[in-house]
């Protein structure tokens, strides 16, 4: 978890501290007690079975099964973690080993961010420009607003709610907050975040009262986006609302975020303000209608190349 953190922390993306403020907060404090309280959270979230997080398994078998479907047009998939490993750097030299010479860098963030698609994207270009002979590459942009993701998103909760025998009072979408600076310095990510909100309550023929838009994970003391999702179920619960429903659809695959923060951590929220009923939406995983979107996604931008 440290080395983790470490490299996650030290992402001038994430953090746009000026260094010499925040190295000594990092390596003085943060990396002092924020490791153990991950690996709490993550160990209440783990995969026994294989021995691993929940993105990482989620992620291989995305891959594996996006590599069964394109296998007959001659296209290679692999995937690697922007943070940790395998990393990018190896999974790029190991698609030029094999002999690509052009390859799509497909970061599976829907809605854009400098912290997450552009940080991700920054890694490969970074090796790509230590390459004597670079291959031809393309990246996959936000999908935020993609008809094929909006349906796909829907259709999910609706299967979701469907296998309910009770009907939540409110549904909160709720997406991985940042802080609200990037808003202000010109980041997409809020109005990403919103747009498919949106949509997906048109989709889902739902009002903006019923189906809420809020933003989690928030660390430190600045400002992030809001409303903020934990202060929003306590009021929800202390306002007499006894039955909620979350989804995340900013995350491809259910992770520590998403099993441990809202799936753990926003029902104990909940019920201890007096909720009763609490539902948590998955994200899509490698599920068929997931791996059927981004299949979608995929053959677009190989258009030309397949």
């Amino acid at each position: 978890m440290r080395r983790y953190l470490k490299e996650f922390l030290s992402d001038r993306r994430i953090i746009e501290a000026p260094k010499l403020i925040w190295w000594p907060i990092l390596n003085g404090i943060i990396l002092t007690t924020r490791p153990s309280k991950s690996g709490a959270a993550y160990k209440k979230i783990w995969v026994e079975e294989t021995n691993e997080s929940p993105l990482r398994k989620f992620t291989r078998d995305q891959s594996e099964g996006l590599a069964a479907r394109l296998e007959a047009d001659g296209v290679i998939i692999d995937w690697a973690m922007r943070y940790g490993v395998p990393s990018i750097d190896e999974k790029i030299d190991g698609l030029i080993a094999k002999g690509c010479q052009k390859i799509l860098l497909a970061a599976l963030y829907p809605q854009y961010s400098a912290a997450t698609t552009a940080t991700a994207y920054d890694t490969g270009f970074d090796h790509l420009k230590t390459l004597r002979w670079q291959p031809a590459v393309r990246t996959l942009p936000a999908y935020h607003d993609d008809q094929a993701y909006i349906d796909t998103i829907a259709a999910s909760v609706e299967k979701s709610l469907s296998e309910l025998d009770w009907k939540p009072e409110r549904i909160l979408c709720s997406f991985h907050g940042l802080p609200k600076e990037n808003l202000t310095k010109g980041d997409p990510y809020h109005c990403h975040c919103h747009k498919t909100a949106r949509l997906l309550r048109d989709r889902l023929s739902m009002d903006e009262d019923y189906l809420i838009t809020v933003f989690q994970s928030r660390f430190g003391p600045k400002e992030w986006l809001q409303p903020y999702a934990d202060k929003t179920v306590g009021e929800l619960a202390q306002n007499g609302v006894k039955r909620i429903a979350m989804l995340s659809p900013g995350f491809a695959v259910d992770c520590v975020e998403t099993l441990e923060e809202i799936a753990i951590g926003l029902e104990e929220t909940f019920v201890e303000n007096g909720g009763e009923q609490f539902s948590y939406i998955p994200c899509l995983n490698a599920e068929k209608s997931g791996l059927d979107m981004i299949e979608w996604l995929v053959r677009r931008e190989l258009a030309g190349w397949i």
